[in-house]
């Protein structure tokens, strides 16, 4: 299990090389001049001058992105041109939000998703698998900013259970800052009424992003699970008189997971890269509002940080998943 491991981990090198070199080349050749736009409107061209040499606008490519590569390595992720804000101390604020969101959402998904793909395969054509299957339709199809303008209005304006938005009370002073997870921060200073006001906040969005991934979890499951049942060992512990219960829950699921382990892996990605419609209806400050500012008034280092973060956390995932491979299916860790 080592040695695969460390094969993993010696791959994760040159994708995060590409990664940066391609984020850096593509910020750089699109079109648009973020230095004149900082500089504002009546600034003369000998003041656009001074401040791209003052950004280091003025090296040619690769040297600028040398410059760039050595700063990530030493803890500096480049400033915002029009901030002035260095993209770390941003991404240390609106990163953790954004990732509380998706971890909220992923886990809703996967603990509601797996047991119905489940349940769904062992009760194959008969009204659990179809009530399963329905949802399942329904909620792949639904937008999330519709279904985040649906749970607004019915949760929180009609019936008044949740928070409209936001992500805790403008009002109210939040627990201290340890991880920058307002639920864990919360639990950490024994504050029991800031975690249930954060879980109030975190519940409407984390539902309304969590549809998606559920109904392919769930739908996954159902198939590999239905493969799974059909396989000759399961047949031979039928016949042996094994209970349905045990063969399910030791045998099958087990051998079922490993495509649904593909699929979750594939959403943390998914759902960092697509937070901004769920961000922008419930009011949520995480990287997607601040990324979308950044394109808007074409600063790429903030985009370029965030497409950075994104990535490494992303092929993170990835590599857990990878890892809870060869923890499944020992022949994996040799492949």
């Amino acid at each position: 299990m080592l040695r695969y491991t460390l094969r993993r981990l010696i791959l994760l090198v040159p994708v995060l090389v590409g990664l940066s070199l391609l984020v850096f080349t593509i910020s750089n050749v699109l079109p648009g001049d973020p230095v004149k736009l900082a500089a504002g409107p009546q600034a003369t061209q000998a003041e656009i001058d001074s401040l791209a040499r003052e950004l280091g606008m003025d090296q040619p490519l690769p040297v600028r992105y040398w410059t760039y590569v050595t700063g990530l390595v030493q803890g500096d992720w480049g400033q915002s041109v029009l901030t002035r804000r260095p993209v770390w101390d941003d991404l240390k604020i609106y990163l953790p939000a954004t990732l509380e969101l998706v971890i909220a959402a992923l886990a809703l998904a996967v603990v509601v998703g797996i047991p119905a793909g489940l349940m769904s395969a062992v009760y194959a054509n008969r009204w659990p698998d179809y009530v399963s299957r329905v949802l399942s339709l329904g909620a792949i199809s639904m937008p999330r900013f519709f279904l985040g303008l649906i749970l607004q209005l019915a949760l929180a304006m009609w019936l008044g259970w949740l928070p409209l938005g936001g992500r805790y009370p403008i009002i109210d002073e939040p627990p201290p800052t340890l991880t920058g997870f307002l639920t864990i921060d919360a639990l950490a200073s024994g504050n029991g009424t800031a975690f249930l006001v954060a879980l109030q906040h975190l519940l409407l969005p984390a539902f309304a992003m969590s549809l998606s991934p559920l109904a392919t979890i769930t739908r996954m499951m159902r198939a590999t699970t239905i493969e799974v049942l059909q396989q000759d060992y399961v047949l031979t512990e039928r016949a042996l008189g094994l209970s349905q219960r045990l063969i399910v829950f030791k045998y099958v699921l087990k051998n079922a997971m490993s495509a649904s382990l593909t699929v979750i892996g594939l959403y943390v990605g998914w759902l960092l890269g697509g937070t901004v419609l769920v961000e922008t209806v419930f009011d949520w400050p995480g990287v997607g509002l601040y990324a979308t500012k950044a394109i808007v008034t074409q600063d790429f280092m903030p985009v370029m940080g965030v497409t950075l973060a994104i990535g490494t956390i992303f092929i993170l995932a990835n590599l857990v998943v990878d890892l809870l491979y060869g923890l499944l299916n020992p022949k994996v860790r040799y492949a």
